[in-house]
C-alpha cells in the first residue's frame, strides 16, 4: 500500500526534530548532564521496570528494584527457564525503546499530552512504591537502594504531575516529545555501550548481554547486535506511525496539540 507523509504531521515532525537536536547538543555542552540528569533517572526506571514486568509475565517474582545516583539500576528477580531469562534480560533496553515509541504513538493518536505525562508519573510511582519500597521490605529484596529510589521516584512523579497540571499545552507537548527522545537515545547509547563491552577484546564487565551469554552460550556481542536490530525496528515502526499516514480509509490525522475535554 502506498504511503505518504501526512501534511498535518509536519509540525509534529519539527517538534520531534527540535527535541532531538536539543538532546544531542546538550551532550557537547560542559556540565549539561545536570540538565538531563532527571531524564536519565527516568529512563533507568523504565529500563528496570521492563525487567520487572518481563519477570512477572514469565511467572517469576520481583525481589527489588533500585536506582542509584549515577543513573544505574538493578532489578532482582527469580530465574525461570531459558525463554524466561531471555525475555527478562532483553526487556530492559528494548523496554526503554518501546516506551519512547509508545509516547510518540499516544500523542499521534490524539491522546492528550497531559494524560501521557500523568500516565508516565503513575508508572514511575507504581514501580517506586511496589518494587522499590514495599517488595524489598517484605521479601528477600535488597534494602540499601530504597532511600535514593524513593527520593528519585517521588520527585519524578510529583514533577511530571505538576508539569501536566500547570504548564501550557505547547510546553507539555514538547516535553512529551523530549521525554520520548531521551528514552530512545539513551536506549540506543546504552546498547552501543553494551555492544562494545561485549567485544571479545573488551574487559569483561557484567551486562545484560553477558548474562544472556552465560545462560545460552551465545556470545554477548551477538545478543547486543540482536537487541540493536530489534530496537531500530521498534523505532522505525514508531516513527512511521508518528509521521506517516496511509492512502486508505482511515480516521483523519489530528493536530499535535491537546484535544479539549468536556
Amino acid at each position: 500500500m502506498r504511503v505518504r507523509i501526512s501534511h498535518d504531521a509536519r509540525p509534529q515532525a519539527m517538534t520531534l526534530l527540535a527535541a532531538a537536536v536539543i538532546s544531542i547538543v546538550l551532550w557537547f555542552i560542559p556540565f549539561a548532564e545536570v540538565l538531563t540528569y532527571p531524564f536519565r533517572i527516568f529512563v533507568t526506571f523504565i529500563h528496570e521496570g521492563g525487567h520487572a514486568i518481563a519477570a512477572l509475565l514469565t511467572g517469576n517474582s520481583v525481589g527489588s528494584l533500585s536506582v542509584a545516583m549515577n543513573a544505574s539500576g538493578e532489578t532482582y528477580t527469580t530465574q525461570g527457564g531459558l525463554v524466561s531469562q531471555t525475555f527478562v534480560a532483553s526487556a530492559g533496553y528494548l523496554g526503554s525503546m518501546a516506551f519512547g515509541g509508545l509516547l510518540l504513538v499516544l500523542i499521534r493518536k490524539a491522546i492528550a499530552a497531559r494524560i501521557v505525562l500523568i500516565g508516565s508519573a503513575a508508572v514511575i510511582f507504581a514501580l517506586t512504591l511496589i518494587y522499590g519500597i514495599l517488595t524489598p521490605i517484605f521479601s528477600w529484596g535488597v534494602l540499601s537502594g530504597i532511600p535514593f529510589t524513593f527520593l528519585a521516584g517521588a520527585s519524578l512523579s510529583v514533577g511530571l504531575v505538576a508539569l501536566a497540571k500547570f504548564a501550557s499545552a505547547r510546553v507539555v507537548t514538547f516535553f512529551v516529545s523530549f521525554l520520548a527522545v531521551q528514552c530512545v537515545l539513551n536506549a540506543l547509547l546504552d546498547l552501543k555501550t553494551v555492544f562494545f563491552l561485549s567485544s571479545p577484546f573488551a574487559t569483561r564487565v557484567p551486562t545484560d548481554a553477558v548474562n544472556m551469554a552465560n545462560a545460552t552460550g551465545i556470545p554477548a556481542f551477538i545478543w547486543a547486535t540482536i537487541w540493536i536490530a530489534i530496537a531500530l525496528a521498534i523505532l522505525t515502526l514508531a516513527m512511521r506511525i508518528y509521521v506517516v499516514t496511509r492512502d486508505s480509509r482511515i480516521q483523519p490525522d489530528l493536530r499535535f496539540e491537546e484535544i479539549p475535554r468536556s
